[in-house]
């Protein structure tokens, strides 16, 4: 009998442990936690689905003075272990930066993966403003150049999207 009791004491712990792990929440689409860092489509496929999600921004940077406007398209990348990485070695940062467009150029962020591309999008910013439609909920990352006279800056932001709510940005603050 006293072997049963701990064969029977430790049945009961590994069921306890698997009802718990079997209530446990995983994030929807944009890695959160720590992932590989390795490009992977796989990790990136949540992004290509259709949501309701959207996200409406303006752009809103000055330095040293001066005033920035967008030119060009916005990115919109989709938050992996991978692109973090990438995000860390390019802008110095995984939350929100604005760095020199030469200082971005001048740091390596490795060759990117072929695939890469497929999953990124971009919108025009026509007045400082830009619009996203039709996302999944996840994580992402916001990408602009922006310039004032002859200096040009990139500014980037992650940002959430849940609920396939709106969300309300301003790149560059």
């Amino acid at each position: 009998m006293s072997i049963r009791r701990p064969s029977l004491a430790l049945a009961a712990v590994l069921a306890g442990a698997l009802t718990l792990g079997a209530c446990a929440t995983t994030p929807m689409g944009g890695a959160t936690g720590a992932g590989s860092t390795d490009f992977s489509a796989d990790a990136f496929a949540w992004s290509a689905r259709a949501g309701q999600a959207s996200i409406e921004g303006r752009v809103a940077f000055a330095q040293d003075g001066k005033s920035f406007h967008c030119v060009g398209n916005v990115g919109l990348i989709p938050d992996t272990g991978y692109t973090r990485a990438r995000m860390q070695r390019l802008y110095g940062s995984t939350d929100r930066a604005a760095v020199p467009a030469s200082v971005v150029r001048a740091r390596s962020a490795g060759e990117q993966a072929a695939d890469y591309r497929a999953f990124e999008r971009a919108q025009p910013c026509a007045a400082d403003a830009f619009r996203f439609t039709g996302l999944p909920d996840g994580s992402w990352f916001l990408i602009s150049p922006v310039k004032a006279g002859d200096d040009i800056m990139v500014v980037m932001k992650r940002v959430q999207t849940r609920g396939g709510r709106m969300v309300s940005v301003t790149l560059g603050s």
